[in-house]
């Protein structure tokens, strides 16, 4: 809001802080109310109401199963479903990893589970309809293809992570993660920004190690055992006695990992960080690619390039030809400057002999024609040097849209008691239905009815008239 604040006063315009804030109270309810859940009562299919899930999905991606219990939710006005089953291949959120989707068979009929998650050690199937006949024994088949690329950016994750220890040192560690099928999103504990050539050097181990197709080891052991072995455990993260130990070339990552991954690294293809942002005070945040993500993410980027090249004539040498246009526009910009200056110059000299007194005060107000807003500021920083005891309104119509500059001398704002930025906002930014604001001796307005421009002249010398 500051800021905002900030920006629309340099621009002379207001910013209703009023509504700003009723429209985000507002928000703030629409989310409460999106964020809640109408839950129903869950209701059991088979009678046995002891049994737990059992997650197959490390070795399969479908498995016969039944359907447990059910109930009906409402969220964001929609209403699904919530399944459980004896045993599911479906992996449920967690860990930073997505959720897996697919679909739960019912005889001829299928549900599509949108999305898995866990709740109270319960593996959740969210689907938006379910069949008539519900019958109790089902088929559970994950999406082959999604799973498939969200292991790729989970394995990937791990690269990501012992090649930033190599290359920015041991300090980092894991500070969030979301590891999905189109991308990869790493938080990590680091002091700065990382350089081009940190983020190159953190591409090229990587990349390394998938080309050099290295296993990916996956074992279950007790967790003392596992962390005697060097294995890195995530902070605030709650494990077991028994831990799975995820390990890609044992010199160089093992982790303990719940989620699922590639048999081995050659299956990433490439890897590309797209991204290097700050999240918080000492906490950096990578987004990456790889597999198929990467693909799609370079064939867009070969279009952007091929676009730019047809732009400039298909020419070998694309770069060269940007820093020649570059070159070209700064010369022009220099010029425009250089015409504008001289302009503006003219219009100065010719305002200088429409001067008027005004009980004492020299009083100078017309509309001007010029390209932008900063050159009524111009204008107004001129006459410093070339009048004393003076009050000058200018304004300019651009494209339909008034602008007004007000500039007053100190002189006259200290024996008038004139304010410049009170005048704009109480005499012109009604006038031209806009808003600003500035300083006594000066100040800016914007406006959408650029049809009162002589009546704000005349207000201003109004202002000066009853002046005493």
């Amino acid at each position: 809001m500051d800021l905002t604040r900030l920006i629309a006063q340099e621009k002379g315009f207001q910013v209703d802080e009023a509504g700003f804030t009723a429209e985000m109270n507002a928000q703030k309810a629409r989310s409460r109310a999106a964020t809640q859940l109408d839950t129903e009562d869950w209701i059991w299919v088979t009678g046995d109401q002891t049994t737990d899930t059992v997650f197959v999905g490390y070795d399969t991606l479908e498995a016969d199963a039944k359907l447990l219990r059910y109930r009906k939710v409402k969220a964001k006005g929609k209403e699904l479903y919530q399944l459980v089953l004896d045993k599911t291949p479906f992996y449920a959120e967690s860990g930073g990893q997505v959720g897996d989707t697919g679909w739960i068979i019912f005889g001829d009929t299928q549900a599509i589970v949108t999305d898995t998650k866990k709740e109270n050690d319960l593996i959740i199937h969210i689907v938006d309809s379910l069949p008539e006949s519900i019958t109790e024994n089902v088929k559970a088949w994950v999406d082959p293809l999604r799973r498939k690329n969200i292991a790729v950016h989970h394995s990937a994750t791990h690269l990501l992570h012992a090649a930033l220890r190599k290359v920015l040192g041991t300090h980092v560690a894991q500070k969030g993660s979301m590891v999905g099928p189109g991308y990869l999103r790493f938080d990590f504990s680091h002091f700065a920004k990382m350089t081009a050539e940190e983020i190159t050097e953190v591409e090229k181990i990587v990349n390394q190690q998938i080309r050099n197709n290295i296993p990916v080891i996956i074992r279950t052991l007790p967790k003392e055992e596992a962390l005697a072995l060097g294995a890195m455990a995530l902070f605030g993260e709650k494990y077991g006695d028994m831990v799975r130990v995820v390990a890609i070339d044992r010199g160089f990552s093992i982790e303990l990992c719940g989620g699922t991954h590639v048999g081995a690294t050659g299956e990433l293809g490439y890897f590309r960080i797209t991204a290097e942002t700050a999240v918080a005070a000492g906490v950096r945040r990578i987004e990456a690619v790889s597999g198929l993500a990467f693909e799609a993410f370079f064939k867009e980027e070969m279009n952007l390039i091929e676009g730019i090249k047809s732009k400039l004539k298909n020419t070998p040498d694309p770069l060269k030809a940007l820093q020649n246009l570059q070159e070209e526009n700064e010369k022009l910009r220099r010029h425009v400057d250089q015409l504008e200056a001289r302009t503006l110059v003219g219009i100065r000299n010719e305002l200088l002999q429409k001067d008027e007194i005004i009980n004492g005060v020299t009083f100078i107000g017309e509309i001007v024609n010029v390209s932008n807003a900063d050159a009524l500021r111009k204008l107004c920083v001129d006459f410093q040097n070339n009048l004393h005891d003076y009050v000058v309104v200018l304004c300019t119509n651009i494209g339909g849209k008034p602008s007004v500059a007000i500039g007053i001398s100190d002189t006259v704002v200290k024996a008038r008691q004139l304010d410049a930025g009170k005048i704009i906002k109480e005499k012109i930014a009604p006038l031209i239905k806009g808003g600003g604001g500035g300083q006594k001796n000066f100040a800016t307005a914007g406006g959408q009815d650029s049809s009162q421009l002589k009546e704000v002249i005349l207000a201003v010398k109004e202002t000066l008239n009853v002046q005493r």
